[in-house]
C-alpha cells in the first residue's frame, strides 16, 4: 500500500493528500468487489491508478508480474488505470480450457471469440498475449478493452477516466469467458454426437472440474438472504420508488444475476417511468436514476438506460409496472442453443425467425438500441404472452404489477431452470456419445 504523504504538521490533510486519499479509496473499492463478487482474490489482484503519481492497491507483485513492470504501462499509454488480476476459480480454469480448445481460428491472431451480447457490443473480442510483458500488454490494449495474459492465466483491463471502467472490462471479460466456455462444451459433445466420435477423456474431465466449482459458490449464496423479501407494492409515493429501485439493485448483484453494471430496471409510477441511468451500477443506484414523464415533456431521459425504449414499450403494451432485466448466465446460455439448420445462421442474435422457448420462456432475438432489428421490436411483444422474456445471447426480461418481489424471483427461476435443463442435455449427450 502507498503511504499517503499529504499531512501537515498540524495533522491537517493538504489537497494533494485529500486527492490521494480518494484515488486510495477508488482502488480499494474495486478491489474489493472484485473480491465479493468471486472475481479474484484479494492477494491476486494489482490495481493501479495514476494522479499526480502512480497509486496502487498493494506494494506486494504477484509473483510472474512486479508493479513497477505494470507502472511502465502508463508511460506507453494514455489511460488512468490498469487492473491486472487472476480470476477466481472456476474463471481461472475456464480461460485455460479455452485457451486450449477455444481460441479464434483466425491466422497471426491469437484471441477469444465469445457471441454474447457484450463482446458483440463492447469488445469484439478478447485477444490473447503469452506473458505480461509491459510492450505487448500496452500493444494489445491500444486496441482492445482487455486481454488474456497466458502467464498466470490472467485478465488486463484498463480505464481513461475512472477504475471503475477497468473493473468494468475485467468483470465482462469473465462474464463472456464463462458463457462462451459453457456453450461451446454443449456445442462440443453436439458435434461428437453429430459425427459418431469419442469425446477427448481429458476434455471431459476438464469440463467435470469446472463444473464441481460452481455448487460451493451457489451454496454460499443460499445464505445470503435471498428469500427475504424486496419492499412490497405498490409504492405509496416517488420516495418509495427509489426505495424499491435501490433495494432490488443491489439485491440483483448480490445475487450474481447481474455482472459489473450490465442490467437495468425500472417503475411505472405516477405518469413517470423510473430507470436506472445508463452505465449505472446497479448496486449503487443512488442518485442514478432518471424520472422521465411518459408524455416526452422532459429530455431527462437523455441518461437513462439505453434500453429505456423497450421499458417504456412494455408498460403501454401491458399492465406490468415493475421491470428487471439481468445476465444470469445459464440463461444466457440455453437461449444460444439451437441446432436448426437455418439461413440466418450467424444472424440468431436480430433476425432469428423461430418462436423458440427456454424453459417455457420465450426467447427473442434484438440488438440494443431501437434500429429496425432492435429489442424494442421484440420483448415487449413476448410479454403478450409471458412474464419474461429472454434475449438471445443477452440476458432475461422479468415483470410484475405491484413491485419486484415477483420479477427477482421469476429471474433466480429461471436461472435455476435454465442451469438445469444445460446439465440435464449435457447428461444425455455424454451418455450418447461414450457409446460411441
Amino acid at each position: 500500500m502507498i503511504p499517503l504523504t499529504g499531512i501537515t504538521e498540524s495533522g491537517a490533510m493538504t489537497r494533494r493528500g485529500e486527492l490521494q486519499k480518494k484515488m486510495k479509496e477508488l482502488i480499494d473499492k474495486y478491489a474489493d468487489k472484485l473480491v465479493s463478487q468471486g472475481l479474484a482474490k484479494g492477494s491476486e489482484i494489482l490495481s493501479l491508478a495514476i494522479d499526480e503519481e502512480i497509486y496502487s492497491n498493494t506494494t506486494s507483485d504477484l509473483h510472474f508480474i512486479s508493479l513497477q513492470a505494470l507502472k511502465e504501462v502508463f508511460g506507453l499509454m494514455n489511460i488512468n488505470s490498469l487492473l491486472f488480476a487472476v480470476p477466481e476459480e472456476p474463471r481461472r480454469s475456464i480461460i485455460r480450457a479455452l485457451l486450449r480448445y477455444g481460441l479464434s481460428e483466425l491466422p497471426d491472431y491469437r484471441a477469444i471469440i465469445p457471441e454474447d451480447c457484450e463482446t458483440r457490443t463492447f469488445f469484439h473480442d478478447i485477444p490473447v498475449i503469452d506473458s505480461p510483458d509491459p510492450q505487448k500488454i500496452a500493444h494489445v490494449l491500444s486496441e482492445r478493452k482487455s486481454a488474456v495474459v497466458e502467464t498466470g492465466t490472467a485478465i488486463v483491463s484498463y480505464g481513461t477516466i475512472s477504475p471503475e471502467q477497468a473493473f468494468i472490462s475485467y468483470s465482462s471479460a469473465c462474464f463472456s469467458t464463462f458463457v462462451k466456455y459453457f456453450h461451446d462444451h454443449l456445442i462440443y459433445l453436439e458435434t461428437c454426437k453429430k459425427n459418431n466420435l469419442k469425446p477427448d477423456r481429458e476434455r471431459i474431465n476438464g469440463f467435470d472440474r469446472i463444473k464441481a466449482f460452481l455448487y460451493p459458490q451457489q451454496a454460499g449464496l443460499e445464505d445470503s438472504g435471498s428469500l427475504h423479501q424486496l419492499l412490497k407494492g405498490p409504492p405509496e409515493d416517488e420516495a418509495m420508488v427509489y426505495s424499491m429501485m435501490v433495494e432490488a439493485g443491489k439485491r440483483l448483484v448480490t445475487e450474481r444475476l447481474v455482472d459489473s453494471f450490465f442490467g437495468n430496471m425500472s417503475s411505472y409510477f405516477d405518469s413517470r417511468i423510473y430507470i436506472s441511468e445508463t452505465a449505472a451500477s446497479l448496486d449503487e443506484l443512488e442518485g442514478c436514476i432518471d424520472a422521465v414523464p411518459v408524455d416526452g415533456s422532459s429530455s431527462v431521459g437523455i441518461t437513462s438506460s439505453s434500453e429505456f425504449a423497450t421499458h417504456r414499450a412494455i408498460y403501454r403494451m401491458t399492465p406490468f409496472r415493475f421491470i428487471l432485466h439481468g445476465h444470469p448466465k445459464f440463461s444466457v446460455i440455453m437461449s444460444m442453443h439451437c441446432l436448426k439448420e437455418c439461413h440466418l445462421r450467424g444472424q440468431c442474435y436480430k433476425a432469428c425467425p423461430e418462436k423458440r422457448y427456454v424453459c417455457g420462456v420465450p426467447v427473442v432475438p434484438g440488438e440494443v438500441g431501437t434500429g429496425p432489428t432492435g429489442m424494442v421490436r421484440t420483448v415487449p411483444e413476448a410479454f403478450k404472452e409471458s412474464d419474461a422474456a429472454i434475449v438471445y445471447g443477452h440476458g432475461i426480461f422479468t415483470a410484475a404489477e405491484e413491485d419486484f418481489n415477483r420479477p427477482f424471483q421469476r429471474m433466480k427461476e429461471i436461472e435455476e431452470n435454465c442451469e438445469k435443463e444445460y446439465f440435464r442435455i449435457v447428461g444425455e449427450l455424454m451418455q450418447e456419445v461414450s457409446t460411441c
